[in-house]
């Protein structure tokens, strides 16, 4: 979740159909921490990379669904879409962006129940599993994902030295992705402020 991810969006042309109907849903329940617009095209453009008939996305914090919005928007016919929101709120408001989408399932619950829904082609970790702060352990992307599959971990701060740093330390948590040895990873910078971990499962 990115702070402003919501009002991010605002006055963007040609937002897809879906993600403004999620965004409507965010504003209503006051919730600013949508992904960012940089943070949705990433995502939809790797949602089309999913294989269709029986291909599987997953997404760890659905949030009001924006980025869920993005996933679907971009997905191929056929790919199921699974996503998990630990406050039942939005959860509930989330499954309502999507009521008319039977290819996409939001699931109340926390992060760890994704699991339930794998293995994936196409794994977002955007509410659990980053490994970024004490008592959220990082996901098994050997068992959460095909091989082959792709992992995303959103945001990070850009960093321009190595090992990467953040508030003056070591980013342990964005080494743990880039030097994963089930992966290959790297650093997507989508903003001057804002940068991704994108990795693909080694076959």
């Amino acid at each position: 979740m990115t702070l402003h991810g919501t009002d991010a969006h605002a006055g963007l042309p040609g937002l897809p159909p879906l993600v403004r109907r999620a965004l409507d849903a965010a504003r209503e329940l006051s919730f600013p921490y949508s992904c960012r617009p940089e943070q949705g095209r990433l995502l939809q453009v790797l949602a089309g990379g999913a294989g269709g008939g029986g291909g599987r996305i997953g997404e760890t914090g659905t949030g009001a669904g924006v980025g869920l919005a993005w996933l679907a928007s971009g997905a191929r016919a056929g790919v199921r879409i699974f996503s998990v929101e630990r406050e039942p709120e939005r959860a509930r408001a989330a499954a309502e962006v999507f009521r008319d989408r039977p290819d996409t399932t939001v699931v109340h619950g926390d992060w760890q129940d994704i699991a339930a829904y794998g293995p994936f082609e196409l794994l977002v970790l955007d509410g659990g599993g980053q490994g970024k702060v004490p008592g959220d352990p990082a996901a098994d992307v050997e068992r959460l994902l095909v091989p082959g599959g792709t992992v995303v971990v959103d945001d990070f701060t850009p960093s321009d030295r190595w090992p990467p740093r953040f508030g003056g330390d070591v980013d342990r948590a964005r080494l743990h992705w880039l030097e994963h040895p089930a992966l290959r990873a790297v650093e997507v910078r989508l903003a001057p402020d804002l940068c991704a971990v994108v990795g693909t499962r080694r076959r």
